[in-house]
């Protein structure tokens, strides 16, 4: 993360772990921040964080970056991908919500970059179930560190 000049994130919801401070964090860091805007076919855009301000109301309870959109390829710059989930093996296999959007996300990644999920203690470790369209992540990150998968 200290070497990344374009971090791709997300705004928390509900019970997630909260992202507000840490993409202001990276933005006054000086890092460029990537954040997505729900497709209606459940794919993910991505748009260039400008600010709290720049935030607005979308559907499913979701906050997501007015800006303009960079397309579903933009995520392929970033340095570091941070995505949410609900739990993670110790292979990287990442439970999300169901509707593929960052899985289908997470294949557009190159091999290398850094992928890391943002989790809870308990999140980690779990069982989960595997589709031939699933992307592993490489980390987790939780309140009480970094652990590596795979």
């Amino acid at each position: 993360m200290r070497r990344a000049a374009t971090v791709a994130t997300y705004v928390s919801v509900g019970s997630e772990p909260g992202t507000g401070p840490l993409i202001d964090a990276l933005q006054t860091s000086g890092r460029r921040v990537l954040l997505p805007r729900l497709l209606p076919d459940n794919d993910l855009d991505w748009s260039v964080y400008e600010g709290p301000g720049s935030l607005v109301s979308a559907g499913r309870g979701l906050l997501e970056p007015a800006g303009r959109l960079l397309g579903v390829e933009a995520i392929a710059h970033a340095d570091v991908v941070l995505v949410p989930g609900l739990a993670v093996d110790a292979h990287g296999n990442r439970l999300g919500r169901g509707g593929g959007s960052y899985d289908r996300a997470l294949g557009r990644v190159p091999v290398g970059t850094m992928t890391c999920v943002l989790l809870y203690d308990h999140e980690t470790g779990q069982p989960v179930p595997v589709e031939p369209h699933d992307r592993p992540v490489a980390a987790a990150a939780t309140p009480s560190g970094i652990l590596r998968l795979r």
